[in-house]
Parts: C-alpha cells; structure tokens; sequence
C-alpha cells in the first residue's frame, strides 16, 4: 500500500491492562473449557435434531429454528457483548455468559416440562425461546474468551494461542457427535443439554481461580443509541435471512426488512462516525486485514455450516444409521482439527495468513466438492476422507481470521473485536442455512416428481407438497411403497450435492480473496498499521 494508516483506540479507554495471568496458557485452559461448552453445544445439536423432530413433532422450520434462533441471539448481541467486556471487565462478562449459557442449557433439556407449566407454550416454541436466550449469553461469552487471550498472550506468540485453541475446539468438536450420539441413542435428546451444566460449573470455579480481569483503567460509557441501531440492524437482516425462503426473496414483506437493515446500518455508520465514544469505532477498519478478516470469516461460515446443517439428515434419514454411527461418520472432521489447528497456527507464523489460507480454502473447496459425490451408501472411508481434508482446510481459515481480526486490533478493543469476528460468523452461517436451506428445497421440489416418475400424476398435490417436506430431511413417511421411499432419498441426495456445489464455489472465491489479506505482528498497545 502507498501509506500505512493506523487503527488508534479511543484516548478516553486509557491504555488498557494486558496481564490476565502469571501463566497464559493456565487462562487458556480457564476460558477453553467455557467455550468446550459452546463447542459441545453446537455439535451435539446437530446428532439431536432428527430425535427432536420425532419426540416434538417439529417442522423443517422448527428445527431451522432451533438453529436460526440460537444464531440470531448471537448475531445481533455479539458486538455489543464485546464493548461490555471491554469496559467492565472481559473476566466478568465471560463468568456471566458461562452460567447463563448452563443454566440456558439445562432450561432446554427441560422444555416440556416447562410448556406443561406455562400456558400457551407448546415444548418446540419453549425449545427455541430458551436457544434464543442461551445465544445471548453465547455472545457474551465468546468476544471475552478471545479477548482474554489477546491480553495474555504477547503478540509474537498469539498465533500459538490459537493453534491451541484450536486444537482444544476440534478436541471438543470430536466428543460432541460421540457423546452426543451415546445420549441420544441410550437415554434421551435432552440429555445432551444437560451435559453442559458440570462443564459449566468447572468452566466457573476455574475462570475465577485462574484469570486475572483485563480491561481500560478509565471507564468509558456504552453508546447505548449505537447498541439500539446496530441490534436493529441486526435482527433486521437475520430475520429476513431465515424468512425469506417462507416468503418469497422478491415478496414486499422481505424487500421491507432489506430497507430496513439499509436505513438502520446507514445510521449506524453516520452516528459512529460521530459519537465521542463510538460502540465500534470505524477506525478499526481501516486496517485491511481486519476488513478482510471479517468478509472471510463470514463467507467460510456461509459455506460450511450451511452445507454441514443437513449432514445430520443424510446419515440419520437417508443411509440409515444410529445416532452414535452418525456421530462416529462426522469423527474424522472433528478429530482432524486437533491436529490441523496447531499446525494451521506454525504454518501462518512461518508462512504468513496470505499462502496458509489461501491454501486451506483451496483444499475445503475440494473437500466439498468430494461431498458433492457422496452416494446414498457411501462407505466410512467415503465419508471419512473429505471430512478429514475440511479439518485440515478450515483450520487455517479459522485460526488466521481469527488471528487477523482480534490480533490487529488495539489492545483496548479486543472485545468489539473478537465481537465483530464473531457477529461475522454467525451471520455467515445465518446465511448458508436460509440460502442453501432454499436452494435444496428448490432442487427437491424439481426433481422429485422426476424419480417418482408416473405415480406422480397419481399423487395429490397436498400429499406432494408433504412429500417434499419429508425429502427435506432425507426421511419417508411410514407406510409409502419402496418406489416412493427411493425417490424422495433421490430427491435428498440431489438437493446435497447442489448445496456443497455452491459451497465449493463460495470455498474459491474466498481463497482468491485471501490475496489481499496483509497482516504484521506488533508491539502490544501499539497502534494498528496495515502492511
């Protein structure tokens, strides 16, 4: 670039305190066990969910939901959870997010019971109001975790941090779908909700023994009119994400909330540019790094948990296995990560964030492109092998943008930082689940009639249209001919492969955009150059 430009942290936040720890990697241990539980969470979800379809009688959408709702809560709090680790303490704000995400969770393993107490709740709309409130304390939890990092680790030894830590998400990752899969199949669903309540306890009595708050020595205040218009802006465009498939892209209703989140984000920008003590101040992006940090951690969500959400379907519905047999399928990926994220965290210490991810995206390209081929009885080996390639392909993807965005960021913003990395995320896997949600709903609904062939004509269009929801989570409808049962598998099978097409696709051009990712090491509490 012609001329470096500096990313300052607000003078009013004071310089901030860095030592977390007489021992960092003891605070890693603290704050990995906290987010082991979030970890947990997400991969046993996903074992879950066809038991949870079958126990509450939930839709396609009930389930998205389960997902969605958990997503949205995130997104939207994710930003201003980081600005309120950075002003009360990152210690604190992660303590609080760890025992409302337990309790959240133990909330969830006991839905029935509580739309048995309160009128008018039925146990889905119970289940998906407490994953709503089990996000907001997700987001509380996260932005700290990496914030708390950032102060304990000096910068030339961030990018080990993060190998570890995401060695330790990939350990957590492998055990979800095993343990996940032993719950479901030898006691219940909600168990695995219930699993996070001792992880949590021990997540607490270590974060209060072994970290040492970090934040500004001057208080600042919160921008609490920067919190209203963001969130707003937020909810807007997560909503219109995962409605949009019911109603329509080109409906007036989702066209209403696009111009919603325009005029709010606008807002929000103006008002930021403006405020004394901004909630993310737009200095921050001017450091390139940080910028393209953000696009690439939304676009590499956007392709794997989008394609990775009816993964759980093909192996449950379609192939036919166990729960603990689905979980031990997706092993290979989890238990890749151990390895692959340490390794990610040398490569680009050695090598640099640009060749390392760039890479990586090129081998998760070809990875999806692999499950794009998957057969209905596609052996473990089959399975097993692009899902040890995306291990080894998404790791430098999330250890470098995680590395490019909380690393580049003044010491005094980690928090809105992590945030920001975070918020990117979930809105990149908001966005994979709606949109390829929509385009294999699209593709089932063409090509089924297809392989029913002439029994189609036969066929009414409501028992059709309940066809296509069923082909949708790769299930039949008890008491259906073998000819239909196959046809609707079929119809599963082509609406996966296009989306890990289209996954494949966003896979490449985010490695091209890793060409342009400059991101140098410096001196803690310095300001933030790029290149």
């Amino acid at each position: 670039m012609a001329h470096a430009k500096a990313v300052d942290a607000p003078s009013s936040l004071g310089p901030a305190k860095t030592g977390t720890g007489s021992n960092p990697w003891l605070v890693l241990l603290a704050v990995s066990l906290g987010v082991i539980m979030v970890m947990l969470d997400g991969t046993v979800v996903g074992i879950a969910n066809p038991s949870i379809q079958a126990d509450l009688k939930a839709s396609l959408s009930d389930l998205q939901w389960v997902t969605s709702g958990y997503l949205l809560a995130l997104a939207v709090f994710l930003i201003t959870a980081g600005k309120l680790g950075d002003l009360f303490g990152h210690k604190r704000v992660f303590l609080i997010g760890v025992a409302g995400f337990a309790l959240s969770s133990v909330g969830i393993g006991l839905s029935a019971e509580l739309a048995d107490i309160i009128p008018g709740l039925s146990p889905v709309g119970a289940l998906i109001a407490l994953r709503v409130l089990q996000g907001l304390f997700g987001a509380l939890l996260q932005p700290a975790a990496l914030a708390l990092l950032r102060g304990a680790f000096p910068g030339e030894k961030l990018n080990q941090a993060m190998g570890a830590w995401g060695a330790i998400i990939g350990l957590s990752s492998a055990a979800g779908p095993i343990v996940g899969g032993l719950l479901v199949e030898n006691a219940s669903w909600e168990t695995v909700f219930f699993i996070n309540a001792p992880v949590g306890l021990v997540a607490l009595v270590l974060g209060t023994i072994l970290i040492k708050d970090n934040r500004a020595q001057v208080m600042g205040r919160i921008d609490w009119l920067g919190v209203l218009l963001l969130s707003g802006a937020m909810f807007s465009l997560i909503w219109t994400i995962i409605k949009a498939p019911e109603w329509g892209w080109g409906d007036s209703t989702t066209l209403t909330f696009v111009a919603v989140f325009a005029v709010l984000i606008g807002a929000f920008i103006f008002w930021q540019s403006r405020a004394a003590q901004p909630l993310v101040p737009l200095s921050l992006f001017r450091n390139l790094s940080i910028s393209i940090g953000t696009v690439l951690m939304m676009m590499v969500a956007f392709a794997m948990f989008g394609a990775m959400f009816f993964l759980g379907f093909f192996f449950q519905g379609v192939h036919g296995l166990s729960p603990l047999e689905a979980g031990l399928r997706m092993l290979p990926m989890s238990a890749g990560m151990i390895f692959a994220s340490p390794l990610a965290g040398m490569a680009i210490g050695k090598l640099g964030p640009k060749i390392t991810m760039a890479a990586g995206l090129l081998i998760t390209a070809f990875s999806m492109f692999l499950m794009s081929r998957l057969s209905i009885d596609a052996s473990f080996i089959e399975s097993g092998i692009p899902f040890l390639l995306l291990a080894f392909g998404m790791s430098p993807v999330f250890v470098g943008a995680t590395e490019i965005i909380v690393g580049n960021a003044p010491v005094q913003l980690t928090g809105v930082a992590g945030g920001v990395q975070q918020s990117a995320m979930q809105v990149g896997g908001a966005l994979g689940t709606a949109i390829l949600g929509a385009v294999m709903a699209g593709e089932i609904s063409d090509k089924l009639p297809g392989y029913l062939g002439p029994a189609a004509q036969a066929i009414p269009a409501p028992q059709m249209t309940a066809l296509e929801k069923a082909a949708a989570f790769g299930a039949v409808p008890p008491g259906v001919p073998q000819q239909i049962g196959d046809a609707v598998h079929n119809a599963f099978m082509d609406g996966m492969h296009v989306a890990f097409l289209v996954s494949t696709g966003i896979a490449v051009l985010t490695a091209v955009l890793t060409l342009f990712v400059k991101a140098g090491r410096k001196t803690e509490g310095a300001p933030v150059h790029v290149g």
